[in-house]
């Protein structure tokens, strides 16, 4: 009797060790895939030499804030959507607003333009982290990609 209490004791104890072995392992798996969905793995594409020095700074803010999840080459998704041409496209988007505002604020109030097919995810709080002279640069440098 006490052999099989002991071994039905061993039993729980190893399914309960074996439950979080398994909840570990998909928790890694879950990191990986967040990790390699937002650019971890995503490959570099060329990129032209810039000189103007605002669109520099713009590419510059754009690789540090935005470049995880948004690529600038074709149709290359990485969470968001490609912004390969996105200033040819944006000035068609939202009839009476030109191009550059449409970033802007596409920017600033992201989920109010959110692009059919894509959840809204983008963070909202670039108009507090980004001063008014980097989120300036981005726009100038995101209205350099046309197609």
């Amino acid at each position: 009797m006490k052999a099989s209490r002991i071994s039905q004791v061993q039993r729980l104890f190893q399914q309960k060790h074996l439950k979080k072995n398994v909840t570990v392992v998909v928790l890694l798996l879950l990191g990986l895939l967040l990790f390699t969905a937002c650019g971890g793995g995503a490959e570099e594409t060329p990129e032209a030499v810039v000189t103007d020095p605002i669109v520099a700074e713009g590419q510059t803010v754009f690789k540090q804030n935005c470049a995880s999840c948004h690529a600038v080459s074709g149709d290359t998704i990485i969470v968001g959507p490609s912004l390969a041409g996105i200033a040819s496209r944006a000035a068609t988007q939202v009839e009476g607003q030109d191009a550059k505002a449409y970033i802007q604020l596409s920017i600033l109030r992201p989920g109010e333009y959110v692009v059919e097919g894509f959840s809204d995810l983008m963070p909202t709080n670039f108009g507090t982290t980004l001063t008014g002279e980097q989120l300036d640069s981005v726009v100038v440098y995101l209205m350099t990609l046309e197609e």
